[in-house]
């Protein structure tokens, strides 16, 4: 009798599946995969070699449980195809090698290490794997391919990002035909409506909520603005046929609705499959996911940031959302400018797997002024290789428009709304007005007290605890920064929001984290100096719905005896810039696009910090780039912060040992970040204990303020997730 070859077995009943049958499966999904991109060839081809080291007598001894050592069975396929010898070929192998490790640096092959692909495919001792012959062809042709010709090889950055879209398509097809194995086919998926079923709902709710004549707000001359951008994003929708494109939209002007309008329009139109919303902040993700679900159900609208709470023991629908989170197979994604882009420029199969399902998708970037600087040739660099390459629409969406075109490698960056500068003259609302002199905390804590209503807006969370302490005299004076843990932080917003709709008092000193997207509406704001983008943005929380008097002020400021962030200088110094040529329309933008320019003059080498594109790329680090790609600097420490019964629930089942992925997820909503010299000092001081390495809880609550959150000495104002 022949020898069964096996793929896997049942940890619970022992059944087996054969590896000729797993093997036959990941090809025709990774196939599959891959042809949404035009390279069906490679996918198959990676897909039928990835697993041929399982023929090898040791591994099948190892999955019989005849032994315990595990078995090296990446290396076997990669070796292979690396003696083909042919560009493509040697990208499939790497897929090959790091379908389970990640894919790897290529090192150097006069020096032997172990972790980079040379010495893997070159060195290393590996089990015969012959057998592979008595049941499977591999074809061993040269490969056919849309792409390469195109990208040409030397292009490292784009080389490197198609074999990260390959290696997508092969772990994803792998996970999941692995998954239908070991769950017995129970596993339900993808169970999302069609891109066109939700644009018929999408154009039945305007034409009831923006369109229909019979409601008391529709001649109000700014809801009838709305509905011209809204119409021109729909029309442009169905018309344009460029990859890229701007959408500049002031403050107030429906920036949201218009885009998704835009958005689902082209989608059908051209084809696409899905609708990906990247976004910088929390308080935008939950806005705008909201804003969606009620639109189109919430079964339809995936969120996918660092504490998307999908628990796979809820209903089903629930479980195929936290399913979706894996691979982005549901029509609309809503995600953060950091799970988007580190995972194009990651290596492990976890954060990798989605990357094919990115392909053929209409991607929007809601406040595009907020990628991350230090990073933003990468990010460019990889937005254009999706336009290019992969089917790809792209809408850089804000009302602070950054000035990248000259970033895009010649590729022209179409406005969608064509009346840019009429629409913002429209909706100015407020008036920027910039002090001339510096003010002390005691004048500023003055002034706020002189509005009954009004936002302030500083730099640094120690300076907004400074002048919340200051300000603090009755209830209707408020906090937010990152020191408040996000369900806190989001109770205080609604508080907020709810004095504004009463006509309550309300003042409020907050971090930048409500300057972009949040959907607060004072009759005066102040905002410390910063970049020209963000007073604007802050500007835009002044006046929006146009309730308040046409010239409500947005005051900037900058306070006596405080230090600039290092991060912030270049910013500061191009508002001042700006601020000596327009001096009474610093929002206009023809002010916005001169900020951007000298911004990106001053920055220089900065646009691309850790060297990504002129080094790392060149140099085929696969593994080096996944590490120094972080949008957000790892110098801080996650602290679970009880806060509410449930949070301390939470807290104890980490602390009696139980941990799960869904408990995690849950307990991000009650994490604050803690910066490394404060959080030894809190864990010297048994103020917090340790559930992992990377997690801890807090224990002593006298620590935890419910007005300011956790009380910690930090210089950093600026909220982004992850």
């Amino acid at each position: 009798m022949s020898m069964k070859f096996l793929g896997h077995t049942h940890p619970q009943d022992n059944s087996e599946q054969l590896l000729k049958e797993h093997l036959k499966e990941v090809r025709r999904l990774s196939e599959k995969f891959a042809s949404e991109f035009g390279e069906g060839t490679i996918g198959k081809i990676v897909g039928l070699y990835h697993d041929i080291g399982k023929y090898s007598q040791e591994f099948q001894k190892y999955i019989r449980g005849e032994q315990k050592l595990r078995v090296d069975h990446s290396t076997a396929g990669a070796h292979e195809l690396f003696n083909i010898k042919t560009p493509l070929h040697l990208i499939a192998a790497f897929c090959v090698a790091g379908h389970h490790g990640g894919i790897p640096n290529i090192g150097n092959p006069k020096i032997s290490d172990v972790t980079t692909f040379f010495t893997r495919v070159k060195e290393k001792k590996i089990p015969t794997f012959d057998a592979y012959k008595k049941e499977i062809e591999l074809p061993n042709e040269n490969i056919t391919s849309r792409l390469f010709p195109i990208i040409g090889k030397s292009d490292y950055f784009a080389v490197m990002f198609y074999t990260r879209m390959i290696f997508s398509c092969l772990v994803d097809a792998d996970f999941l035909d692995t998954e239908n194995f070991m769950r017995k086919g129970t596993i339900q998926r993808g169970k999302f409506s069609k891109i066109e079923t939700l644009r018929k709902i999408f154009d039945e709710f305007i034409e009831k909520t923006f369109l229909n004549e019979i409601g008391t707000r529709y001649n109000e001359p700014i809801n009838q603005r709305r509905r011209k951008i809204l119409n021109e994003c729909i029309s442009n929708g169905e018309n344009f046929k460029e990859n890229l494109l701007s959408l500049t939209v002031p403050t107030g002007g429906g920036k949201t609705i218009s885009s998704m309008a835009f958005a689902l329009h082209n989608a059908v139109k051209n084809g696409r499959k899905r609708i990906i919303y990247v976004i910088p902040y929390t308080s935008i993700i939950e806005q705008t996911g909201k804003i969606f679900a009620d639109i189109f159900g919430n079964e339809n609208v995936i969120e996918h940031f660092s504490f998307a709470d999908y628990d796979d023991t809820e209903t089903e629908a629930e479980n195929i959302k936290r399913l979706a989170t894996e691979n982005w197979d549901a029509p609309i994604i809503i995600t953060t400018n950091v799970q988007f882009f580190e995972s194009l420029f990651a290596n492990r199969t976890s954060k990798c797997r989605k990357l094919h399902n990115i392909a053929n998708s209409v991607l929007i970037f809601d406040e595009a002024q907020m990628i991350p600087t230090e990073f933003l040739k990468p990010c460019v660099a990889a937005i254009n290789e999706l336009t290019k390459h992969y089917n790809c629409t792209a809408v850089l969406c804000t009302a602070t428009q950054p000035e990248l075109e000259k970033l895009f490698y010649g590729q022209p960056v179409k406005e969608i709304c064509n009346r840019v500068e009429e629409n913002y003259n429209f909706f100015r609302r407020t008036s920027i007005k910039v002090l001339a002199d510096k003010i002390s905390d005691d004048e500023l804590v003055a002034r706020l007290k002189e509005n009954r209503q009004v936002l302030c807006i500083v730099n640094t969370k120690k300076t907004a605890g400074k002048i919340f302490e200051k300000l603090n005299d009755d209830e209707h004076v408020f906090y937010l920064s990152t020191n408040l843990c996000p369900v806190h932080r989001m109770e205080i917003l609604r508080k907020i929001k709810k004095s504004l709709e009463e006509n309550q008092a309300c003042r409020v000193v907050s971090t930048s984290l409500v300057e972009a997207g949040v959907d607060l509406d004072f009759p005066c704001v102040y905002r410390e100096l910063a970049g020209l983008d963000s007073i604007i943005q802050a500007a835009g929380r002044c006046n929006r719905e146009g309730k308040f008097s046409a010239d409500s002020p947005a005051y900037v400021f900058q306070l006596q005896d405080e230090k600039m962030l290092s991060h912030s200088n270049r910013r500061i110094n191009s508002s001042k810039l700006v601020f000596e040529k327009y001096v009474s329309e610093i929002d206009s933008p023809q002010a916005i696009k001169l900020y951007f320019d000298y911004l990106h003059k001053l920055e220089g080498n900065n646009l691309d910090k850790k060297e990504i594109l002129d080094k790392l790329c060149k140099e085929w680090k696969f593994k080096d780039i996944a590490e120094q790609f972080k949008l957000i600097e790892e110098n801080t420490r996650s602290l679970l912060v009880p806060y509410n019964e449930v949070a301390q629930k939470i807290a104890q089942t980490l602390l009696n040992g139980e941990i799960s992925r869904a408990l995690l997820r849950q307990a991000g909503k009650y994490i604050v970040n803690v910066y490394s010299e404060p959080f030894k000092e809190m864990l010297s001081s048994k103020k917090i204990e340790m559930l992992d390495e990377s997690l801890a809880v807090l224990v002593d609550m006298n620590l935890y303020d419910s007005h300011i959150g956790l009380k910690q000495k930090t210089e950093e104002g600026l909220a982004v997730i992850f």
